[in-house]
């Protein structure tokens, strides 16, 4: 008699996943409101009210202007000519608001890139430590996962070891810059090398190399920086990106897909991501999303702000001890775990309310992530906890 309803693939994601699950579902971090006082900073979510410049977009593009107002939704053309423009305007590129799919945010568009071009058992190269999801995306899609850890000094691309694993199935890479969890932005000489490595191969295998480009935390930049994009240097790039990011509304899901200019048969990508979209269950932004794009693509967090809660954890958490990485972008700081087992050092630091998420979870075991989305009373409040729960350590046996 059958006993499950899940098929074999999905069984497999819930396995390669399920230290992740267990973390959302059965751990101190899924059971903290039971506390009375609890430091969350796990995940990019928000801890104080959403931008005012959100709340007022929504406000004025909900009442219909006209009668499909609320109607099925594609990709809008205004919309996408915003995007082109403002990217345009950010890279110094200029992208055509026709190679412009909008999407819900860049979860949807890195999974409908990868289900377009990727035929079953075609490998994809990705940056490890990933986001969480690149493999489960990468097979979901038909491909074959192939990480290749960052130097492990400077975090960087790994470039000798990305070129030495193109082999003839190699269909695309995934590069995510500024990088979730380290901060790193990938500098322009890395990415021109990485160019001519991609196109060298493309060359050998009589098939174009992908470069999906993951720019999700490109507009929350640090010390002034800028976060050049592949797209620059290799015209094979499809650039995904997410506004949830830049306007702490990860819950509120659009972003788009940008063919960089000379991107090869653009019509045919094109429709094949239409085609994904819609087989999908509709993987377009809603209507309203997409209405409000003029004043969405104006909204930024408080980059200075958030700068300073950024200094505060760095400069805290390396009195107390700890080996800190300072982050170029994003809005994550990784630390190095005072324990080796980071799971162990998270429970620890669980028992006194504080929540962290462990490096085993994102493929970086011996290390932890914080999310500065946190308030600067949390930092403050959380930075004596962190201590106390490092001087055990430091003591002598």
């Amino acid at each position: 008699m059958e006993t499950s309803f899940i098929s074999s693939n999905i069984a497999r994601e819930i396995d390669s996943l399920s230290t992740l699950l267990t973390f959302l579902t059965d751990s101190p971090w899924a059971r903290r409101d039971e506390r009375a006082e609890f430091y969350d900073f796990v995940f990019g979510n928000p801890h104080e009210p959403v931008l005012p410049g959100f709340t007022s977009a929504m406000q004025q593009s909900t009442p219909p202007q006209r009668n499909d107002w609320h109607a099925y939704q594609f990709s809008d053309p205004h919309a996408c000519a915003v995007v082109a423009r403002s990217l345009s305007r950010d890279t110094g590129i200029e992208f055509d608001p026709d190679l412009v799919t909008m999407t819900n945010g860049a979860f949807s568009g890195l999974s409908i890139v990868l289900q377009t071009i990727l035929e079953p058992g075609d490998e994809v190269l990705y940056t490890s430590p990933p986001w969480f999801f690149y493999p489960s995306l990468i097979r979901r899609a038909g491909g074959t996962p192939v990480a290749i850890p960052m130097d492990p000094v400077t975090f960087d691309l790994d470039l000798d070891a990305i070129e030495a694993s193109i082999t003839p199935r190699t269909r695309a890479i995934i590069v995510n810059s500024p990088h979730n969890p380290t901060g790193r932005i990938y500098p322009e000489a890395t990415l021109q090398r990485l160019s001519s490595i991609l196109t060298a191969g493309s060359k050998r295998n009589g098939r174009s190399i992908v470069l999906v480009s993951d720019e999700a935390y490109r507009r929350i930049l640090f010390d002034g920086r800028r976060c050049p994009t592949p797209a620059a240097y290799y015209p094979v790039t499809a650039v995904v990106y997410t506004f949830g990011k830049a306007m702490l509304t990860p819950g509120e899901r659009i972003g788009f897909v940008a063919l960089a200019p000379g991107f090869p048969e653009p019509a045919a990508m094109l429709s094949g991501l239409m085609t994904v979209q819609v087989l999908s269950g509709w993987a377009f932004p809603n209507s309203i999303l997409q209405h409000a794009i003029d004043q969405l693509d104006t909204q930024l967090i408080d980059l200075e702000l958030l700068q300073l809660k950024r200094d505060r954890v760095v400069v805290g958490l390396t009195d107390a001890g700890y080996e800190v990485t300072t982050p170029e972008g994003t809005f994550y700081v990784v630390v190095k775990s005072p324990d080796a087992d980071d799971l162990v050092f998270s429970d620890r630091l669980a028992e006194q309310g504080l929540f962290i998420l462990p490096g085993a979870i994102f493929d970086m075991p011996g290390y932890f992530r914080i999310s500065l989305t946190a308030t600067m009373e949390m930092i403050d409040e959380a930075l004596p906890i962190f201590a106390s729960a490092l001087d055990p350590l430091l003591a002598p046996a």
